[in-house]
């Protein structure tokens, strides 16, 4: 085996085909940290050319000087092969040395424990403790505050049907599924001038909830980088909602300004009569990445005023699962829920609304720091 520095896109090829990959392990990523001043390195262990495992780490200046290095997502490789472990590690810590490095911030994207619905530990499943053997043989710590989720939940797709995916949903969600239908609400995709809608909701958001929004520039970026290959989405939930606080399908508004009468089946709906035309209010705007086999929910918000009556979020995730299915992805991805199901946990309902379109709960493996500095590890000592 050797270890060695690659290019972009041999890594990307790499990356393509293994069963560890993340969107987070990309050369976009390694972009999109080069807009604050991170450099991006790609390492690999090869054996007769073959690529056995590899990274994308950014490094940045830090302590004293000395560079902070981060592979977001990574490594991606088996961590239960305790050979090819301990060959990258050792050969990395002597590069990142030779590079005036410090510290090594990892959290791949590797499977801990297999896990249920309820995220109790299926009986007979997978447990890759050997993998946590071998990262804190090495000399990793594991981080109490890490910047990426360790509970996960995930719902195969399995090319169902749209009937199938939605037999699969507990009750109230495919009630509340039929009702933002019944009211009106309807579902596209924002282009990049239009991201400032969705903006707008997840910073209202963040602000009733007390977390921290991205920037309108970060959504920028990913959408220049990724849009093009069609691993990013910007979707949004509207409807056209009238003076006396009933909507209209933007479907209707659409015809009726094109000078046509309303089409209307059956007996009147009160929730879309009054308005003759109007503009489209956003209910709620969620971010997915479409990478590799996964559709993955990343971000998102409502508009408090509406949440309640008009359930515009669950109407996203389902026309979301039926991408999905429709293009062959074989896991919708809820991304985080915060630590394992806790109903006295005041996120309990985050988990509660993901667990609605069925799936189980994913542990990962977690994310570890190595120091490579004997100063910062006293420093830090010192520190706590």
């Amino acid at each position: 085996m050797k270890f060695e520095e690659i290019s972009a896109e041999d890594f990307r090829a790499f990356a393509n085909q293994s069963p560890y990959k993340s969107f987070m392990q990309t050369p976009e990523i390694a972009k999109l940290r080069g807009k604050s001043g991170w450099t991006a390195h790609y390492v690999a262990v090869k054996k007769d050319d073959e690529i056995l495992g590899a990274s994308m780490l950014v490094s940045k200046p830090a302590f004293m000087k000395k560079l902070y290095f981060y592979a977001p997502g990574g490594p991606l490789m088996d961590l239960e092969n305790t050979k090819l472990v301990d060959f990258f590690f050792d050969n990395l810590k002597s590069y990142i040395k030779s590079k005036n490095g410090y510290l090594l911030h990892i959290d791949p994207y590797y499977e801990l424990i297999e896990r249920d619905r309820d995220g109790l530990p299926v009986e007979g499943g997978f447990n890759h403790k050997k993998a946590l053997e071998n990262l804190e043989k090495q000399g990793f710590k594991e981080m109490k505050n890490a910047s990426q989720p360790k509970y996960l939940f995930v719902t195969p797709i399995e090319n169902r049907t749209e009937t199938e995916l939605m037999e699969s949903f507990k009750r109230n969600t495919r009630n509340h599924i039929r009702k933002a239908e019944k009211m009106g609400v309807t579902i596209r995709e924002l282009g990049r001038d239009e991201l400032d809608k969705f903006k707008k909701i997840t910073e209202s958001t963040s602000e009733r909830r007390h977390f921290t929004d991205k920037p309108l520039s970060y959504y920028e970026i990913m959408y220049d980088l990724f849009h093009a290959r069609g691993e990013v989405k910007f979707i949004v939930a509207e409807a056209v909602i009238t003076e006396d606080g009933t909507t209209r399908g933007l479907s209707e508004v659409t015809t009726e300004n094109e000078g046509a009468s309303p089409v209307t089946t059956g007996a009147s709906d009160p929730s879309r009569e009054c308005a003759t035309s109007g503009t489209p209010t956003v209910l709620s705007a969620a971010m997915f990445m479409t990478y590799g086999d996964e559709v993955i929910y990343l971000f998102s918000g409502s508009d408090e005023k509406y949440m309640r009556d008009y359930n515009a979020q669950y109407l996203i995730q389902y026309h979301m699962l039926k991408f999905a299915a429709a293009n062959h992805f074989e896991i919708y991805n809820f991304y985080g829920i915060n630590g394992l199901p806790d109903e006295n946990s005041k996120d309990y309902g985050i988990y509660e609304f993901k667990k609605g379109f069925g799936g189980h709960v994913v542990e990962l493996i977690g994310s570890f720091e190595l120091s490579l500095s004997k100063t910062y590890t006293l420093a830090k000592k010192i520190r706590h």
